[in-house]
């Protein structure tokens, strides 16, 4: 009986996880098209604006870490200037992160445009085509780079059994303000207890975040 009861309670849970990944997977998707419908109405005059600001590709595609490790392209509209990612080491000290991840306030090889763009979250935009992909979920951590996650002790590990996302719990308490540890401690709390309900809890507490532009991501 006591078996039976075990395997009961197993059986339930593995039923309430696959309906989740399921219903999540759904909202994805639908969340994807909206967006990407949005992005289709607002692509030419954003190209328009980029191209104008300065020279260089309209989009930054860069490899990012997904859930277990599964690496993809990863897209945004760009905001730096080009050849921005070989300066990085002039600005290490100015770190503000103070962990693996990079951040500074005023980061001079940001574009105006680009300013505009990471203030308002436009410049996410394209990644509406990565969560249709499967390659990220409309909420979850952030997907790291691949020197990030070289760096990862076991604890942060964690943080990449979940699908990676394009907003999550740090996003929409704090943003860019929280230090390394702390956006870390969120994201592993997330990846511990994740729910519909905690998903979308998340996302219409990022609508009112990127309204009113609290920070870059």
């Amino acid at each position: 009986m006591g078996r039976n009861s075990k395997k009961s309670v197993w059986d339930s849970r593995v039923l309430r996880g696959n309906v989740y990944h399921a219903a999540k997977r759904g909202i994805d998707v639908a969340g994807a098209l909206a967006g990407l419908m949005f992005l289709f109405i607002v692509f030419l005059p954003m190209v328009a604006f980029i191209k104008a600001d300065s020279r260089g590709p309209i989009f930054f595609v860069q490899t990012r870490v997904g859930q277990y490790g599964h690496r993809f392209k990863f897209l945004k509209f760009r905001t730096m200037r080009v050849g921005a990612h070989l300066r990085q080491w002039e600005l290490d000290n100015l770190n503000e992160s103070g962990g693996i991840t990079f951040k500074i306030s005023n980061d001079p090889r940001i574009t105006r445009v680009g300013r505009v763009l990471r203030r308002t979250s436009l410049d996410e935009l394209p990644q509406f085509w990565n969560v249709l992909r499967g390659e990220m979920s409309l909420v979850g951590p952030r997907p790291p780079l691949l020197r990030e996650v070289s760096q990862y002790n076991e604890i942060q590990k964690v943080r990449m059994t979940v699908p990676q996302g394009m907003t999550g719990l740090w996003q929409v308490r704090g943003r860019s303000n929280l230090k390394f540890d702390d956006m870390v401690d969120l994201d592993v709390y997330y990846a511990l207890h994740a729910s519909l309900a905690i998903d979308v809890e998340i996302i219409m507490a990022t609508i009112p975040t990127v309204l009113l532009g609290r920070g870059a991501v």
